[in-house]
């Protein structure tokens, strides 16, 4: 086996990153707290109502990622943050997660697009391409304090949201999971003391020629007093019917179709120094497979699909919390109980192309459990949370591939998997004077995974999720290969973090590391059983799964705000050294369509610097903006990525995926008093370079430049508001993916290289909706 160990690259990128950071100080290039930061400082000074006057000075934003005894004001904590209050995600128009994307730099929330709602996500430079539910994600969700497992039923609709929160980096300490890339923390609304409501309705669709037709949503939420001060109810239900933004080629039917229901409750009890919330949701959603686009045959700038097979998918997901908070003592003790049992089948068009190709269907069932209890102490010397948790989840993944131009048979696969996880965990801040403190945390976990894999192959009809596919003996197709495998194994390791930070009267400067680790595990689409079946391959010496990854960040950030809170910016440059990477070497197959290895392939190490701000103008105007710069660079590469045969400087010369160059945004916010109401506008443009998909760097996402509006008239009427918007105004074409086949349209030059516009053999791109304008009428009461 062939190692090399290359002199590390210096950072193209890092003398102009400096530069823009220091050209951030300027007003035209302060950050956005995110394109929310400043919807929400002037959202929360807003009744429920109606907004009753100017933006005034910005307020204060509070977070709850650092787990402390109290929520935070978030230029205070040391930490690269990104928060967004109920009023600033109104503003957004936010319907799910992924419209956070293009709201904060070196952030990536989209989803895969193979399999509706599974997240794709990305920060730093650190995520996955892959809807394989068996991967463990680098970017952790957590709703209402509760992780969701895997990455399935991720980036569905949303609707009665308290904040959002995304924490950049290793998160390790207080959330562990494998939160190597950073944390998306997502609040649901709390009952409320005073009895209101909140209705909405809206349409919106495409207004280009040729695409399909109108999504329509509607939603409420009504809550308020059971028993004044002691019991509270929230009770809210949410119904979206999508008819498809595409056109398909094929037939000239639309396409992207879906209906989606979610019925969502809540209870809090106030029992003197206890309090305890429960939640309990219901979400179910049904439509169209991908809407994919064969790059091989279509130009990458057009919304073009021609599939013959529709497709479908259909998700059910049941998803509950209990959190009870005691005060005892000098601190408040918190424990989070959370459930959670999905289930999903789909079927796609993977080919993307007007003939039967290739077609595949799943079925998924996944059920996790999990519990944390924590205390936290805040006082004027020193913060401390120490906790523990317990996480215990299955999952049961069933693959069914038809490629009739490769093999007149049909190919059944998938796996099954316990996983439990166990973790204690301590984080603190020490203030040694007034102005200086040191930070310190360390966690312990231990993870355990117990697998069985049947391989992706020609077999007769069977079920993982039913328990009729086998795992040990032959083949009977394929004689010379067994069925799959049964394994487990475990992975213990201690999480540190060490840092400091200085703070004056109008911010703070601080640094630290932070150590992370992302678990090993099992691959649930294996399609080439030889390497598992041969303990000298190199590939993955004799494993049948593969080692944890190790990730370290050292992090030097500052955030400033000037003493009436009218010009805010927050900046961080961080270097990011992961060892022993876990990816998905994704690559077309001849026999099996695709193949997708889970390997620890390489070290790496990514430099990146960021900067959001914003600026208030006047009392009626808001301005903002963020920049983020990375570069990366393989520093040791253990398996060919390439695909050339060899390990060599072609190897470490390829791009990470994931990671865009650059990432910059602006944008304002306006508030215009009328003698009946006021009109609130907002425009937003987010730029994202183009990334490599593909560990082979064939596969690959253009940039996108993203501009969002919308105008909102506050009526006369009190609670009563009517909102003009528009996405993607500039109609960019956006893909989850760029996965290679082995068949498809013509090559452009006859020749498969890096970022070439025509892959050979085609690609399986599923498209998000372009350009689409549409009306929201609001009522609060």
């Amino acid at each position: 086996m062939n190692f090399r160990t290359p002199t590390r690259r210096t950072p193209k990128f890092a003398k102009l990153a400096l530069l823009l950071c220091t050209t951030a100080a300027f007003p035209f290039a302060a950050h956005a707290q995110d394109t929310g930061d400043e919807d929400e400082d002037m959202a929360e000074e807003a009744a429920p109502a109606q907004r009753t006057g100017s933006l005034g000075s910005i307020n204060t934003i509070v977070v709850t990622g650092t787990k402390t005894q109290n929520p935070e004001d978030v230029q205070d904590v040391p930490l690269a943050v990104t928060a967004f209050n109920a009023d600033s995600l109104e503003a957004l128009k936010v319907r799910d997660v992924q419209g956070l994307t293009y709201s904060a730099p070196n952030v990536s929330l989209d989803q895969i697009g193979t399999s509706r709602g599974t997240a794709n996500f990305s920060i730093r430079g650190l995520g996955i391409n892959s809807s394989i539910p068996s991967i463990d994600p680098t970017v952790g969700v957590f709703v209402d304090g509760v992780y969701l497992g895997f990455n399935g039923g991720v980036v569905f609709d949303l609707f009665d949201l308290e904040s959002v929160e995304i924490l950049r980096g290793p998160q390790g300490i207080l959330f562990g999971r494998n939160t190597t890339g950073g944390a998306v923390l997502i609040n649901t609304g709390n009952p409320t003391e005073d009895f209101r409501g909140k209705f909405r309705a809206a349409v919106d669709g495409p207004i280009d020629s040729g695409r399909g037709g109108a999504n329509y949503t509607a939603s409420g939420v009504i809550s308020g007093p059971i028993v004044e001060d002691v019991l509270l109810f929230k009770i809210g239900a949410y119904y979206n019917n999508d008819e498809g933004y595409f056109r398909n080629l094929f037939d000239g039917s639309n396409h992207g179709a879906a209906e989606t229901k979610i019925l969502r409750g809540a209870l809090e009890a106030r029992l003197g120094d206890l309090t305890v919330t429960g939640k309990l949701d219901y979400f179910t959603s049904e439509g169209d497979g991908p809407s994919g686009q064969n790059r091989g045959l279509f130009e990458r700038d057009t919304f073009d699909i021609s599939i013959d097979e529709p497709g479908n998918y259909d998700n059910e997901i049941w998803t509950g919390s209990l959190t009870a908070e005691l005060d005892i003592g000098p601190g408040t003790l918190t424990n989070i109980f959370g459930y959670r049992k999905y289930s999903a089948t789909t079927l796609g068009d993977i080919d993307s192309l007007p003939f039967f190709g290739f077609h595949s269907s799943t079925e998924t069932e996944q059920e996790q459990i999990s519990n944390e209890i924590r205390y936290a102490v805040s006082t004027d010397s020193f913060d401390l949370t120490v906790g523990g948790f317990y996480f215990d989840q299955s999952i049961d993944y069933t693959e069914i591939r038809d490629l009739p131009p490769l093999s007149p048979l049909t190919f059944y696969g998938g796996g099954s998997q316990d996983h439990q996880v166990l973790g204690v965990f301590a984080a603190g801040q020490i203030y040694l004077t007034d102005r200086f403190s040191v930070i310190a945390g360390i966690r312990w976990s231990r993870e355990e995974k117990d697998a069985g894999v049947t391989y992706v192959r020609p077999r007769p009809m069977c079920s993982v999720v039913e328990g009729t596919c086998p795992t040990s003996g032959t083949n009977p197709f394929i004689p010379t290969e067994n069925n799959g495998f049964t394994d487990d194994n475990s992975w213990e390791n201690w999480s540190p973090k060490l840092g400091v930070q200085y703070e004056f009267d109008n911010g703070q400067i601080y640094g630290h590391w932070t150590r992370g680790y992302r678990s090993g595990g099992y691959n649930f689409r294996i399609t080439n059983a030889t390497v598992f079946e041969n303990v000298v391959v190199p590939a993955t010496n004799g494993n049948f799964g593969f080692d944890e990854e190790r990730v370290d960040n050292y992090e030097i950030g500052g955030k400033f705000q000037t003493a009436d809170g009218t010009f805010t910016l927050n900046t961080a440059v961080y270097l990011t050294k992961i060892d022993n990477m876990q990816r998905e070497v994704n690559q077309s197959s001849p026999t099996a369509g695709v193949s997708q290895f889970i390997l620890n392939t390489a070290d790496a190490e990514i430099f990146g610097i960021e900067a959001e701000g914003r600026v208030q103008l006047s009392d009626s105007l808001i301005f903002t903006a963020n920049i983020g710069i990375i570069d990366d660079s393989y520093n040791e590469v253990r398996f060919d990525i390439s695909g050339d045969g060899v390990i060599d400087d072609a190897d470490l010369d390829l791009r990470l995926p994931r990671v865009p160059e650059v990432t910059w945004g602006v944008g304002f916010i306006h508030e215009l008093l009328l003698d009946r109401g006021a009109i609130l506008s907002r425009v937003n443009y987010q730029y994202r370079d183009e990334f490599a998909y593909t560990d082979n760097n064939f596969g690959w996402i253009q940039d996108a430049s993203i501009l969002d509006a919308n105008i909102t008239w506050e009526t006369p009427m009190d609670g009563l508001a009517i909102s003009i918007y528009g996405r993607n105004l500039l109609d960019q074409v956006q893909a989850g993916g760029d996965t290679q086949l082995p068949f498809g349209g013509p090559l452009s030059n006859g020749v498969n290289r890096p970022f070439d516009a025509y892959p050979a053999g085609g690609t399986l791109s599923p498209l998000a909706k372009g350009r689409n304008i549409g009306a929201e009428l609001t009522f609060e009461f």
